[in-house]
């Protein structure tokens, strides 16, 4: 399962270039589905065929990952960018970046001018993305169009490391973590479950949860589990109760996101899932937020509504270049969720 993650992490894509993503999770699991497909939109549909009678599940997990994409670019060939998904401008700043061209990957870096001649007041000042620049190394405009366009997705480049007492850091854990608790239900899902799973890898979460959208609309399942990770605020500068989920301590069962603005859990999955996890005596956190949402916040309104619930691994320091899981964690909620699913 750590080597998937480490896969799925080192691999580039952003919202609505979710191709590499797609190409690792159907390698996975061409020998482990019934069926498979992808839709229009670039979702990944897999399929265990269950018992005619028995409910229909979803596990929705994004794959695409927070980035940016080239914008314009100047005379002097340097690249201007926008922001794709949800990114604060302080941590852009001196990141090194592949540009995803047609010519393949062009490394890059988000420049900036050096503490010896920025001045006290500059350097006190968060300096916004629009004034920003990716620096290639090209000599003028000619010679940067000669390797990047106007559209080329852009990605943050971190390799994946295992860390101490279980944790490892890379990018994208957000949601390449869900990609892999996915991919590993699908794998483990026998004649023991009855019910019709359909595993989706879902595109476009961090701009809109748009994937989601349309695929919950094409199967309409009678259930729904949103696979994702939460903000584990076990870390300084966090009070708990801003975030109260510990990486290493379980899965984070969500019972309500946004406020409510995104989902307020289905009482029926709650007990269902709480059910399964004390089954197989597996650790778990509870979780109500104020902010973010999940693929859930959509499935849920579909048609005549889904019923729905979020189950998240905690991860430090989402939505930056690294963030950090407990790997445990990831194997517990592969180990709840075909708990759950067996016990339908």
């Amino acid at each position: 399962m750590k080597e998937l993650l480490k896969k799925l992490s080192e691999a580039c894509g952003i919202s609505g270039f979710e191709t590499e993503i797609r190409e690792i999770i159907k390698d996975e699991l061409k020998d482990n589905v019934d069926d498979m497909e992808t839709d229009v939109m670039g979702n990944l549909i897999t399929t265990h065929k269950g018992k005619e009678g028995k409910p229909s599940v979803m596990l929705a997990s994004h794959m695409d990952e927070i980035g940016l994409m080239v914008s314009y670019i100047d005379d002097d060939g340097y690249l201007r960018f926008v922001k794709i998904g949800g990114i604060n401008d302080q941590m852009l700043l001196n990141q090194k970046v592949y540009v995803q061209s047609k010519n393949g990957e062009v490394p890059g870096i988000i420049g900036s001018k050096p503490p010896h001649i920025t001045s006290a007041e500059e350097a006190k000042k968060i300096i916004p993305y629009t004034d920003m620049f990716i620096d290639i190394g090209a000599k003028n405009k000619e010679q940067a169009e000669e390797l990047v366009t106007v559209g080329d997705p852009i990605v943050f480049h971190t390799e994946f490391e295992e860390c101490l007492n279980d944790l490892v850091m890379g990018k994208a854990l957000d949601n390449r973590v869900g990609c892999t608790v996915m991919t590993e239900v699908m794998k483990r899902l026998d004649e023991n479950c009855e019910a019709t799973v359909y595993g989706v890898a879902t595109v476009q979460e961090e701009v809109g949860l748009k994937g989601a959208k349309t695929s919950s609309f094409k199967l309409n399942p009678d259930m729904a589990i949103a696979l994702d990770v939460t903000i584990a605020g076990d870390h300084p500068g966090v009070k708990p109760e801003n975030a109260p989920v510990v990486a290493g301590e379980g899965p984070a069962i969500i019972l309500a996101d946004a406020s409510g603005r995104g989902l307020i859990t289905n009482p029926m999955m709650k007990e269902k899932v709480l059910q399964a996890a004390e089954d197989a005596g597996i650790n778990y956190q509870l979780e109500v937020s104020d902010g973010g949402t999940t693929d859930g916040a959509y499935i849920h309104l579909t048609r005549e509504g889904i019923a729905t619930i979020t189950i998240s691994s905690g991860a430090r320091y989402i939505h930056t270049p690294i963030s950090v899981v407990n790997i445990k964690d990831v194997e517990d909620t592969v180990n709840l969720i075909v708990e759950f699913l067996n016990s339908l």
